[in-house]
């Protein structure tokens, strides 16, 4: 670290690179003094000396080094990205800053006032944290990237003296350090509390500050132009899965669902205190001094006599109303932590006392105190509640199948036929229904209406809020859906209307064809529709972006997702209701990744109206909301993005030879697409040419291992099925299907459907993301990589047979994207992805190779004795996974 110590303070006009580069050396060079301390042995091996990476103990400690560098990269771009907005930021405003409110501002259309509040007022976007088993790295280990990420952050200014900012290199190698010792893989798998903690954790460092620093933003971007941004509603709506979602996962029952929401109830609890503990401690004006009007002397009075004063301190700062006030309300919130008097009764009181102070403080002309201690209080309460996150409920709709034929017992129709239908719609309208016997149902029953009772009286707690919808996966049709409103009868929710909000979930492409009706046939059934009508007038529908891409592949998934959004959006127009689209997206291209305001902006015209939510999987909350700066911009690029859908005012122009188009595309990619995976010997090629049984072993999620791994097309699951896909740099489910779709176009159509395609291109916000996310998938696939996985398969003729068409097809693929791209070699025109993927290439080569030699090894070695998958062949996944970006 020598040379480290050298290095004097950056210099103040550094550019971007210049500093991105020189961060790296820096870091480079720390990370290899931790390596020469604690295994020099292997530095010769990881500076490219030796082009194979070897086995053995070897091979563990290359492997946890070269995982501890691909990290230190991803902090490293995070820092830099954050530092360069803020220099645009300075140097040109924030309307110069991508993402911005005062940019979508800045290219919106003039308009009055009442207009503007009219589009916005609505405005609210749900990021949605879930606990899909796609984050390899243990909490542990992101705090200490989060630790260095804020070195980084210290390392920015200039007032360091060398003794300081030597320092400051110290305490990162130490942080790197501990990396080293702490080990990146999980010894034991994680269970649902542990998830639970995980998701909370994100609020804890990052997000319960963020959120204050959104909203202000968006206050200094439309006051200006628009006056008082109080018009508008509080922006954003955290949700949460973890801890509620038991769809395939046994291990999450209603305790667990209890303790997510008991947990999460004492993380905003805890907040609130914090806060206001800052602000009574810093709120020292005396009355006598400030002479505060009646008015104000009266709101702070209402606030302190609703509470009564703690014992023996009745005169505990005389004269100063304010600081009396705030310790009222933290005594408040301390009986409503302990159930106990005098409690909030609802979050909403609590939200009202604030602003009771707040208005007083503004009426001694001390704005600028409310501004930074009392609104952003506010401001957290209207966003986090008493609870952190709204827990949405996801269940099979197998599993509401089931239990209504547990209730039903012996004479219970067949599920599908008119006279399942007919019962239950007869039951559902019934004024009584009749007890049930707990010990006459399944043990799977009565966990499912224990459930459904702890929703019931959660909505009637202290925050309505702390729980979500019921979302029904696999959702076949209007029965299922029927289904989960009679259970919730017999759960104890009343006859006319159900306070309980039912989602469906459409996955698969033939539910999203089907979307439509079920809907339709749903609204007509009044007890359903009083019950879903409690948005105002909104119904929300969630669209699975997994699934539908395993069922028919990239480019017919991103068309029928797009197609379900406009058919629903009519449908629901017809019985006067608008929807908001939920949209399951993953981690990567395949599972529905893309650039946000991008992916935002190719919505259908009309299917957003200011609501949107979507999920954040794995490995994307870690790298979205791990830091206070990037989670703020992330925040602050989703909702600005839904608010620019709001506010345009162009109207889509109708063009029914792109839709034809891309419905003969679509169609196209799909039979290819299919033709694959229905070749005889694929599931074989798949099992044996990825590392997919062996993915069991990484203690990634609660969920049971036997999600993963195939013995027919019906038992791959999404996740599973992009992470295999991807280890071996196969990524078919990201452009699988697009090669041929487009040559075959352009053989019928000739001449005049080059030109169409090439409008597109230009004119179709679809179908230009389609061509983008297919060419990301392309770059980073690599068919002399998968070749080398394809020597794993023991049937060389299905291996021929399954690789050949998967190269052919990559052939095909990238012809069509360079075309439409008019020449442009792949990932040309995504440089700064190309240029960091270009940094960990040669390493991931040799990881790949190391891979399939002990994929092999293991493979022969378990015949023979049995045991389990060595760890550094659960190294290479963890390290494949980190140069790539994403799991699944």
């Amino acid at each position: 670290m020598q040379g480290l110590h050298r290095i004097g303070p950056r210099p103040s006009d550094e550019t971007v690179d210049a500093y991105a580069e020189r961060l790296r050396s820096e870091l480079r060079e720390l990370w290899g003094n931790v390596i020469d301390r604690r295994a020099p042995g292997i530095l010769p091996l990881l500076s490219g000396e030796t082009v194979a990476l070897p086995q053995g103990a070897d091979a563990t400690a290359c492997l946890q080094a070269l995982n501890i560098w691909f990290q230190l990269l991803k902090i490293i771009d995070e820092n830099v990205a954050t530092r360069a907005r803020r220099m645009v930021e300075t140097r040109e405003g924030p309307a110069a800053v991508e993402g911005s409110f005062a940019r979508v501002l800045a290219h919106s259309p003039q308009m009055p006032p009442e207009s503007f509040w009219r589009n916005v007022q609505d405005l609210n976007v749900g990021p949605t944290l879930t606990a899909h088993p796609t984050e390899a790295k243990r909490v542990t280990v992101l705090e200490i990237h989060r630790r260095i990420y804020r070195g980084l952050v210290a390392l920015e200014t200039d007032r360091w003296t060398p003794r300081e900012r030597a320092q400051l290199f110290a305490d990162l190698e130490s942080e790197i350090d501990l990396l080293w010792l702490t080990g990146e893989l999980r010894r034991q798998r994680p269970t649902p509390v542990d998830e639970i903690e995980w998701g909370l954790q994100f609020f804890r460092d990052s997000l319960f500050d963020a959120v204050p620093n959104m909203v202000r933003r968006f206050r200094d971007a439309v006051g200006p132009e628009y006056g008082s941004a109080e018009e508008a509603g509080p922006l954003l709506r955290f949700h949460s899965w973890i801890g509620g979602d038991r769809d395939g996962n046994p291990h999450v029952t209603t305790e667990t669902t209890r303790t997510a929401l008991e947990l999460g109830r004492a993380a905003a609890l805890d907040r609130c205190r914090q806060g206001l503990d800052l602000a009574a401690r810093q709120l020292s004006i005396s009355s006598a001094i400030a002479q505060l009007p009646d008015e104000a002397r009266a709101l702070l009075k209402a606030v302190i006599d609703t509470a009564p004063p703690p014992e023996g301190q009745q005169h505990r700062n005389p004269g100063e109303l304010f600081r009396q006030a705030i310790s009222a309300i933290g005594r408040r919130i301390a009986a409503t932590a302990a159930g106990a008097g005098p409690a909030y009764a609802h979050v909403r009181d609590y939200i009202a006392e604030l602003r009771r102070v707040e208005d007083a403080l503004m009426a001694i002309d001390a704005d600028g105190l409310a501004e930074r201690l009392i609104r952003p209080l506010r401001w957290q309460a209207e966003v986090f509640g008493f609870r952190t996150v709204t827990l949405d409920v996801r269940q099979n709709s197998s599993v509401t199948t089931r239990a209504l034929a547990s209730i039903w017992g012996p004479e219970t129709p067949e599920y599908g036929t008119p006279e399942w239908s007919q019962r239950l719609r007869a039951e559902i309208v019934r004024e009584e229904l009749p007890a049930l016997d707990p010990a006459a149902l399944s043990a799977e029953t009565v966990e499912l209406l224990s459930l459904l009772d702890l929703m019931r009286t959660t909505r009637f707690g202290v925050d309505p809020l702390g729980i979500g919808p019921f979302i029904l996966s696999m959702t076949r049709s209007c029965d299922d859906l029927l289904g989960v409103f009679l259970l919730a009868r017999y759960a104890g929710f009343g006859p006319e209307r159900l306070d309980l909000r039912v989602v469906p979930l459409f996955e698969t492409i033939g539910d999203l064809r089907a979307a439509p009706v079920i809907l339709d046939e749903l609204l007509r059934v009044p007890v359903a529709r009083r019950s879903l009508e409690i948005e105002g007038r909104r119904i929300e529908i969630m669209l699975g972006y997994s699934d539908s891409n395993k069922d028919g592949g990239f480019l017919c998934a991103s068309r029928e997702l797009e197609k379900a959004q406009r058919s629903i959006t009519r449908v629901l127009a017809g019985h006067g209701l608008q929807p908001i689209f939920f949209h399951g997206r993953g981690g990567s291209v395949s599972r529905g990744q893309a650039p946000t305001e991008r992916a935002i902006a190719a919505q259908p015209a009309g299917t957003i109206n200011g609501r949107l939510r979507t999920t954040e999987q794995g490995e994307v909350v870690s790298s979205k909301y791990a830091n206070r700066g990037t989670a703020q911009y992330e925040l602050e690029l989703l909702a600005s993005s839904v608010m620019a859908q709001s506010l345009a005012t162009a109207v889509e122009p109708v063009r029914p030879e792109f839709n034809d188009t891309l419905e003969a595309l679509s169609d196209l990619s799909c039979t290819t697409y299919r033709g694959l995976l229905n070749r005889p010997g694929f599931i074989d090629y798949f099992n044996q040419a990825s590392p997919v049984e062996e993915l069991t072993m990484l203690k990634m999620g609660s969920r049971p291992a036997r999600r993963f791994g195939a013995q027919s097309l019906d038992d791959l699951r999404a996740i599973p099925w992009v992470f295999a896909w991807s280890q071996n740099r196969h990524l078919i489910s990201g452009w699988y299907g697009f090669g041929s779709a487009i040559a075959t176009f352009r053989r019928f159509h000739r001449a005049e459907g080059d030109k169409l395609l090439r409008r597109m291109v230009q004119d179709s916000g679809v179908f230009r993301l389609i061509v983008d996310e297919t060419e990301k998938s392309l770059f980073h696939a690599d068919m002399a990589v998968a070749a080398q996985y394809r020597a794993l398969v023991g049937d060389g003729a299905v291996g021929d047979d399954i690789f050949g068409r998967i190269r052919q097809e990559y052939e095909d693929s990238c012809a069509a994207v360079t075309f439409l791209n008019g020449g442009s070699p792949i990932g040309a025109r995504f440089p700064i992805m190309a240029t960091r993927f270009d940094r960990v290439r040669a390493d991931l080569d040799r990881v790949h190779d190391l891979q399939i030699r002990l994929l092999r090894d293991n493979r022969d070695n378990r015949d023979q004795t049995g045991q389990g998958v060595p760890v550094a062949l659960m190294q290479t996944m963890n390290c494949i996974s980190a140069a790539l970006g994403w799991t699944g």
